[in-house]
């Protein structure tokens, strides 16, 4: 399904950390690695001092032999990267562009018709470099295509040998048609990350529990509901072009107060799902950025942000097609 994929680079270590796993992607769908180096205009400036009434002040300055010298490094990085060993095999194409990153990743992922986004959430902060947390917090927000993003400090999903379970991917559900839409790019992607091993996809939704015996009727009564809602999810997946990847299908719920915490706790620790099997943990969560709640009403775009803020499992966003920003 992935047939281009965006890798932004900064420079650093840890951004670098996201291509081998969009190197995994690309060689199990036999797509095209676009790496992108935005050059930030600030490079472009130069402080000039001057005397005014006494005191000195700073003014920039364009300067663009700066932005040469930017452009001409960046070059030369990306070339490096594009014949290492972690792409070795791999098609790859490199762009070097100006402006400011979060907006130049955007752009780009639209103009190079890219489908999927593979970024990391932090990277180097000193002048010439991007602070990706925030990066990373606009790209998810604005981005028309999914955002695979991973974290500082986690464990990326292609160190397999890390792991004593099947690749899983949790996809967060709330019973919304807009939650839905993270169901065929989490499939693919954990087919694609888990290739040649069976992967699995566990649908997983969250319901408030009540305190009160009065409201216990109540409470089985959505419960039950959830449990028909996502036997059919999976009934319609096994139906439907998904049913064609090499993935197993789980579902589960969970009962909690918090629904970001909720999702956290069953992706970090594992459940023993409705159908028995138990899940060690995912080594990823897949969320819509929006939903209307048809189990319970979320915030779903809330819980997102919530949920890349504080997990340390890779994350991969997607905008509901009918939700796209405009």
């Amino acid at each position: 399904m992935f047939k281009r994929i965006l890798v932004p680079l900064d420079g650093s270590p840890l951004a670098e950390s996201a291509l081998a796993v969009a190197e995994r992607v690309a060689r199990a769908s036999d797509g095209t690695l676009v790496l992108l180096r935005v050059v930030d205009m600030l490079a472009a400036y130069a402080m000039s001092e001057y005397e005014y009434a006494d005191e000195m002040v700073q003014t920039p300055i364009y300067a663009p032999e700066i932005l040469d010298e930017e452009q001409v490094t960046a070059e030369k990085y990306l070339a490096d990267i594009a014949t290492s060993d972690t792409l070795a095999g791999s098609k790859v194409e490199t762009k070097v562009l100006p402006g400011t990153a979060g907006s130049t990743i955007l752009d780009t992922a639209s103009n190079e018709r890219i489908e999927l986004i593979v970024m990391s959430s932090h990277g180097e902060t000193g002048f010439m470099r991007w602070v990706l947390g925030s990066v990373a917090q606009h790209v998810t927000r604005h981005s028309p295509v999914p955002v695979f993003v991973l974290r500082e400090g986690g464990a990326a999903p292609t160190d397999r040998e890390r792991f004593s379970h099947a690749l899983t991917a949790m996809v967060a559900l709330d019973g919304s048609k807009l939650a839905e839409a993270a169901l065929e790019s989490a499939a693919y992607l954990a087919a694609a990350l888990a290739a040649p091993e069976r992967g699995t996809l566990l649908l997983s939704t969250v319901v408030k529990i009540s305190t009160g015996k009065d409201k216990l009727e109540k409470e089985e009564h959505v419960l039950d509901g959830a449990r028909r809602y996502l036997m059919g999810v999976e009934a319609s997946l096994l139906d439907g072009e998904i049913a064609k990847l090499n993935l197993g299908i789980e579902w589960c719920i969970e009962p909690g107060k918090d629904v970001a915490d909720a999702l956290i706790q069953t992706a970090e620790h594992g459940k023993i799902t409705e159908s028995s099997h138990q899940i060690v943990g995912c080594d990823l969560i897949a969320m819509a950025t929006h939903g209307r709640g048809g189990l319970q009403r979320w915030v779903m775009g809330s819980v997102t942000e919530r949920v890349l803020g504080a997990t340390k499992l890779p994350l991969l966003i997607i905008r509901p097609k009918n939700e796209q920003p405009r």
